[in-house]
């Protein structure tokens, strides 16, 4: 099946609302889980935070640990905002309205570097790729989660049904416009090695996710 792109920023009160309603809190416990087991911890950057959720599981469960959390829509950044003011742990999360393909941050500044199902947003990660790598330490921990695309557009319904049934119609055409403008495993694959991260491990994580991972 051929990538069809959707826009890079969702950056309307409309879209960051449907977005935000749409229960993704069994996939962001999956996601946090998996970046403690890998060994984050320490100074970490969120790469596309969206509405804020998954800094919040950090800082709630890693004690010490601080996030940077980087977004280029900045109707997202209200609603990550309010969040983190709600939290004790708020704290501990700075936001930055940015574009995450083009960091005006140091290199090696983080000892990890995360990111949940941005990939797809962006006609060209590579940009990304290379920026996360860039500002990650030596001996780091990367975890870039996203979608990946399916072969046929009837596994595309499947998926739509098997995930995004309780959604709204809004939330359920997200989903379907995701899942078509994700990239494939080998497509990321090649973007990774020549990103400079030939030494991430490529996993597939469910029946519609797949990560590049470094661990500690």
């Amino acid at each position: 099946m051929e990538r069809v792109l959707e826009p890079e920023v969702m950056d309307s009160a409309e879209e960051a609302a449907a977005y935000d309603a749409m229960d993704h809190a069994e996939v962001n416990r999956a996601f946090v889980d998996r970046l403690i087991a890998l060994g984050a911890g320490g100074r970490m950057l969120d790469l596309g935070t969206g509405p804020g959720h998954i800094p919040i599981m950090v800082v709630e469960r890693l004690t010490g640990a601080t996030v940077l959390a980087v977004d280029l829509a900045a109707h997202m950044l209200a609603l990550a905002a309010r969040r983190v003011a709600a939290s004790p742990h708020g704290a501990r999360v700075e936001l930055l309205r940015g574009d995450a393909k083009a960091l005006d941050l140091p290199d090696a500044s983080f000892d990890a570097v995360f990111s949940n199902t941005i990939l797809h947003h962006l006609a060209d990660p590579l940009p990304l790729l290379r920026e996360a790598r860039r500002v990650l330490r030596p001996g780091g921990v990367l975890f870039i989660r996203d979608l990946f695309r399916p072969d046929s557009e009837a596994r595309v319904e499947e998926l739509v049904a098997l995930h995004a049934s309780a959604a709204d119609p809004a939330g359920r055409e997200l989903f379907r416009a995701s899942l078509r403008a994700a990239l494939t495993p080998d497509e990321l694959r090649r973007l990774a090695d020549d990103a400079g991260l030939a030494d991430a491990r490529l996993v597939i994580d469910s029946d519609r996710h797949m990560s590049l991972e470094l661990a500690a």
